[in-house]
Parts: C-alpha cells; sequence; structure tokens
C-alpha cells in the first residue's frame, strides 16, 4: 500500500477516470438492492450503515474538489485532513436518496474537471500533511481507490439485506 493513497490495494486495474465515471450510477444500483427500510441500519456497534456511507462519499467529494481545484490554482497547496468520525456524527436523519444525488452531482462536476486538466495538471504538486507530497494524479487516483473500497462495503450490506 502506498504511503501517499492509503486506498491503492482498491484499483483493480481499470482507468480510474472510467472507475469515478461509474461510481454514482453503481452506488445508486446498491442503495436500490438494500432498499430505504435497510440503508439505516448499521451492521454492527461503530460500523457505518449504507446511508451513513452514502453521506460520507458526499462530504468526500466536497473535500476532494477542493483539493483537486487548490491544486490546480496553487503551487504544492496544503490540503487539510479531517477526522471522518466526528464528520459522520452529523450524518443521522438525512435521506439517503439526497446524499446520493449530491454526491452524483458533485461527482459530475469533478470529473469535468478531472477531464480537462488530465494529463497535462497530472504532475502538479500538493502536500497532505498526513501523507506528504502527493501529485494531481494522486489525488485523482486516491479518489478512486475510496470508491472502490466504500463500494464494497455498501455492496456488502447490500448481499445481507437480500438474506
Amino acid at each position: 500500500m502506498s504511503e501517499l493513497n492509503p486506498y491503492e490495494h482498491f484499483l483493480d486495474g481499470r482507468p480510474v477516470q472510467i472507475i469515478l465515471g461509474s461510481t454514482a450510477a453503481r452506488l445508486a444500483l446498491l442503495v436500490e438492492a438494500i432498499g430505504a427500510e435497510k440503508a439505516y441500519a448499521a451492521p454492527g456497534p461503530g460500523k457505518w450503515s449504507a446511508a451513513d456511507i452514502v453521506c460520507h462519499m458526499a462530504d468526500c467529494e466536497i473535500v476532494f474538489a477542493f483539493r483537486l481545484r487548490q491544486t490546480l490554482a496553487e503551487y504544492a497547496p496544503a490540503v487539510q485532513p479531517f477526522d471522518q468520525e466526528k464528520w459522520a456524527t452529523t450524518y443521522r436523519g438525512i435521506p439517503i436518496g439526497q446524499a446520493l444525488e449530491v454526491f452524483s452531482a458533485l461527482r459530475a462536476w469533478n470529473m469535468l474537471l478531472i477531464g480537462k486538466a488530465l494529463p497535462q495538471a497530472g504532475n502538479r504538486l500538493v502536500h497532505h500533511p498526513e501523507r506528504g507530497l502527493m501529485t494531481f494524479n494522486t489525488l485523482v487516483e486516491t479518489i478512486a481507490g475510496h470508491d472502490l473500497s466504500h463500494l464494497r462495503h455498501v455492496q456488502k450490506l447490500a448481499q445481507a439485506a437480500r438474506g
């Protein structure tokens, strides 16, 4: 596992833009398979429900949007890490459909930016206080690996919901 991209081991060999471009639709199918009643059920103590994961992905898409744009606008900017568990305390009561809409809209917006920026901006530098010096490409790969990590969790929840 790369220290720069803690999600690298989730990457499956597909081009990252294909992964990024398919996540919203895949997530929507999994949410539908889980169903509204089970979407809010945590699989165990301290574990996130499907709704929590979708809210987290929407929040992360906001963070990624800023990081991508900051990397393109500044020279080697320092990005701010965040505590996902503290952010998750705000998710209770947020409709999963609304979180999915937010994620999907932000992802489409970010895909436009990524499509315009790559490959020319791929080596632009960004500094993550916990991971070190990264590139725009590494940010994009991190987003893709993050997607696959959470899709795996939601897939397991969908399988459990089917019985």
